[in-house]
């Protein structure tokens, strides 16, 4: 073998990201590479993993520690890696430097945006401020999403609508979870959003990536992606309305300890799904003022296009 093949496969082996000593020892254990008498074999297969990244071969990727020591691993097992994306590890970027952009606007300028979608789609949503959860720990970004959602089951008849409650109380509404960025332009930036959708709304029904901008070729990606996890995608536009639902989420039972596990970390979810309960749990006569307290307490959303278009401009979100 070449040293690049004897690389590749020592990767297949361990089949988890390891350091460039780790794959030295595969490669001299099952004889791979004959190094002959080179005096520092782990510096020349550090370096070859090196020129993987820096000439862009897609074969081999690599995660890098706090403490600085990176980690390679093959680009194939990509998907049974999602253990070392959620504990924290950073991924390293490989895409080109971008160019500047005059664009100001901030990630959280797009909630109302979301939100005047999904209440558009009949779901009540809410920002959950991870700053605000107990602790400061910053993997909370990875505990829960930038939103959640609720929406319900409306039977025509009232009678349906007890009878459903008495049967099966989860049955009549569905929880989102929603992790949103303002662009998404390279694979890396995608698998690293896309393991972070995974990460916080492992509780819910159903989890989304939004974003307002994707890079066009990452389509085929992010459909293997869904496939894989059930994580959906959307695209957010402008024009809340003329948002895109790219992949569908797939359906999921609700996790009750992690729902008990964030109410206990953030004040704002606790309420969120102790509104829920209020409603749920309400007497026919007070039901519509309970909806409406519900309502008052989620983000508030646009009633025209023209406030929509309004915001945009003030926030410096493009239009075009």
């Amino acid at each position: 073998m070449t040293l690049k093949e004897a690389i590749l496969k020592s990767l297949e082996d361990l089949s988890r990201p390891k350091n460039h000593s780790d794959v030295l020892k595969v490669i001299q254990n099952e004889k791979y590479y004959d190094f002959g008498l080179a005096k520092t074999p782990a510096s020349t297969v550090s370096a070859a993993l090196g020129d993987f990244i820096r000439n862009g071969d897609t074969r081999v990727n690599r995660i890098k520690q706090s403490n600085g020591v990176y980690l390679y691993y093959l680009t194939e097992h990509e998907p049974n890696l999602r253990i070392e994306i959620l504990d924290g590890l950073e991924r390293e970027e490989t895409a080109p430097p971008k160019s500047p952009k005059t664009k100001v606007y901030q990630e959280r300028d797009l909630h109302k945006l979301l939100s005047s979608y999904l209440k558009n789609s009949g779901i009540y949503a809410k920002t959950i401020f991870h700053e605000l959860s107990n602790g400061s720990d910053s993997n909370q970004i990875w505990t829960h999403p930038d939103m959640v959602g609720v929406k319900f089951l409306n039977l025509q008849s009232h009678v349906s609508q007890k009878f459903l409650k008495s049967i099966n109380r989860a049955d009549t509404f569905k929880l989102s979870a929603y992790e949103l960025k303002r662009e998404i332009n390279s694979d890396n930036e995608l698998k690293k959003a896309f393991f972070q959708a995974v990460s916080n709304s492992t509780w819910a029904n159903y989890g989304y990536l939004v974003a307002f901008e994707f890079s066009g070729s990452l389509r085929e990606e992010m459909e293997r992606l869904n496939q894989s996890f059930g994580i959906g995608v959307i695209e957010l536009g402008f024009n809340p309305y003329e948002s895109r639902v790219l992949f569908q989420a797939r359906y999921q039972h609700l996790d009750f300890k992690t729902i008990d596990k964030l109410c206990g970390m953030n004040h704002e979810f606790e309420k969120f799904i102790e509104q829920i309960e209020k409603l749920m749990t309400a007497d026919e006569r007070y039901f519509k003022s309970t909806e409406k307290e519900l309502a008052e307490f989620c983000d508030p959303y646009f009633t025209s296009d023209t406030e929509a278009e309004t915001y945009c401009n003030d926030k410096f979100i493009p239009t075009k």
